[in-house]
């Protein structure tokens, strides 16, 4: 999973970073509010852990206004505030789990695995965005109704844009989501995958539906 902590205690943030990198999760660490907001825009994370006692702020107000604004993935709050209400409050305002500290990295595992395994229960499994229907259960795609086949990576490829529909995506990023390491990012690979997206699904559709940005990477119409 890519996992987006928030903690500004430094001894604390570098051990979960390395606590949940040893089990193979992708790990941004951050320390303020400004700083969690600036890497919800650049990247897609499947779960948040957030800190309350922030420089700038306060975590329950990033998670009020994140809920506001649309943003439903799962967050789970870790904070040295333990009272029945505080804990009650943090529900309230959008979050999905609370953890008091101290805690155990297996406990954090533990309710990791819990809200993931409820999160993908409700989670979309048809996707569309202008004219392309992919079906995550099925595997499939299809294009103003009509069936497309793809290869897994350029599946994999689509599934990156449409899930993220509108947003413009960088040339690591893709690459960082499609492939295991970094060593394609300075090939022309991702840009022959992108060919061969393109040619199947705009062919299909008579019309564009990927924009290159140049110097930066694609957008998905």
């Amino acid at each position: 999973m890519k996992i987006l902590v928030v903690e500004d205690e430094a001894r604390l943030g570098q051990f979960l970073k390395q606590g949940l990198s040893e089990h193979a999760h992708t790990v941004t660490l951050v320390t303020t509010c400004r700083d969690a907001n600036d890497a919800l825009v650049e990247t897609k994370y499947d779960l948040i852990v957030l800190d309350l006692s922030l420089p700038d702020g306060d975590g329950l107000d990033l998670v009020r206004e994140w809920r506001a604004s649309g943003f439903n993935e799962p967050v789970l709050i870790l904070s040295a505030r333990d009272s029945l209400e505080d804990r009650i409050k943090g529900l309230d305002v959008g979050a999905d789990d609370y953890l008091p500290k101290p805690f155990s990295l297996a406990e954090l595992l533990a309710k990791m695995r819990a809200l993931m395994r409820r999160h993908s229960v409700v989670k979309q499994t048809v996707l569309e965005r202008n004219g392309v229907k992919l079906d995550l259960l099925a595997h499939t795609v299809q294009v103003d109704g009509k069936p497309v086949d793809l290869t897994g990576r350029e599946y994999a490829l689509l599934e990156v844009f449409i899930q993220n529909g509108g947003r413009v995506l960088t040339r690591s990023l893709i690459s960082e989501k499609i492939w295991s390491s970094h060593y394609d990012v300075d090939t022309n690979l991702l840009d022959v995958y992108m060919s061969r997206l393109r040619s199947k699904l705009e062919g299909a559709l008579g019309r564009p539906i990927f924009k290159t940005v140049r110097g930066i990477g694609y957008q998905m119409l």
